[in-house]
């Protein structure tokens, strides 16, 4: 099974981003916002944003399109 980055951007205007398998890039984003304690996440900057969404990314760190869940 494939194994994706997933980015989490909350709302304190920090990035943090793990791996996690998964058969696509939406349910990547789907157990990482699901159980986020399963994971360990890494800093990855900072962003201004006010909610907390969940978005996958390919290797050259540019979001997946129809990856995205959480809040915005």
């Amino acid at each position: 099974m494939p194994v994706f980055k997933v980015l989490c951007r909350k709302d304190a205007f920090v990035d943090y981003v793990t791996d996690v398998e998964a058969a696509s890039a939406a349910e990547a984003t789907a157990l990482a916002r699901d159980d986020p304690g399963s994971y360990e996440w890494e800093r990855d900057g900072d962003q201004e944003f006010d909610a907390t969404s969940y978005i996958a990314l390919n290797k050259d760190g540019s979001e997946i399109a129809g990856s995205e869940c959480g809040d915005f």
